[in-house]
């Protein structure tokens, strides 16, 4: 009989202990919704930046490499004619229709030389321009994608300053507590909180239903649960239930 109570004790131990760690972290939950999504818009805006100044490097390096194209382009076309310019000069000294052909031959090369130079240039303003458009369209959205971070920054700023203490001694405490629970029945409560955006991983049984999924619970598990002889969990959900005079004290409940 003894062994039999002493077990009991064991149990209704465990089960206030993990109600109680379901409580701390139940208001850390709270402090993490005051958040909402802002820690998660941070990061995605700073990705998004990051992938957009990333980008932008790129489009420089491209626009360089066409102004580069260009001016090569225009250097050889300042070379064209002035060869051009000595051959027509040379003209005039010619001794005999081999050397009239020579320089009419380079003349011709140094005039197709200087249309295709200026068909590439063109080429390379026409891709210029389209670049130094795309870019502008994305500075200015990296610039607003910047303001909205700042933004963003701030309101989360603001509530981790106000939240800040609050969170870290419930964190404290909640690491207090699991170090008083067996790691299986740690394990069991992290997978199922892990399983419901809430977080409830231990509920009280409330008006003959589960307090998670609000199922109804059958009145002989219902006696079960308030025996503390075993862990029990709500067929439905998975949660472990709890009556609600868990959080009496050890003296009082056995009173």
């Amino acid at each position: 009989m003894a062994k039999k109570k002493e077990a009991a004790s064991a149990v209704i131990d465990k089960l206030r202990d993990l109600y109680e760690l379901q409580q701390i972290d139940s208001k850390i939950d709270e402090i993490q919704v005051l958040k909402g999504e802002l820690p998660i818009e941070v990061s995605d805006l700073e990705d998004e930046i990051a992938g957009l100044q990333t980008r932008m490097n790129r489009m420089e390096e491209g626009i360089a490499e066409l102004e580069g194209e260009a001016s090569k382009h225009d250097a050889n076309i300042r070379e064209a004619e002035g060869l051009i310019a000595r051959y027509t000069e040379q003209m005039d000294n010619v001794k005999n229709n081999r050397e009239y052909e020579a320089l009419m031959k380079e003349l011709e090369m140094q005039k197709l030389e200087i249309q295709l130079s200026e068909k590439k240039i063109r080429e390379a303003n026409n891709s210029l321009y389209n670049k130094r458009e795309t870019k502008d369209a994305a500075q200015a959205r990296l610039e607003a994608k910047q303001k909205a971070l700042e933004t963003k920054k701030v309101e989360l700023k603001a509530i981790v300053e106000k939240t800040e203490k609050d969170e870290e001694k419930l964190r404290k405490k909640s690491e207090k507590a699991r170090k008083k629970i067996a790691e299986r029945l740690l394990n069991s409560y992290a997978r199922i909180r892990s399983n419901y955006r809430n977080g409830l991983a231990v509920v009280t049984v409330e008006r003959d239903a589960c307090g998670g999924c609000f199922n109804q619970i059958p009145p002989q598990v219902q006696m079960e649960i308030a025996t503390h002889n075993n862990v029990v969990a709500c067929e439905h959900c998975g949660r472990i239930l709890v009556d609600e005079s868990i959080n009496a004290e050890p003296e009082a409940a056995e009173a």
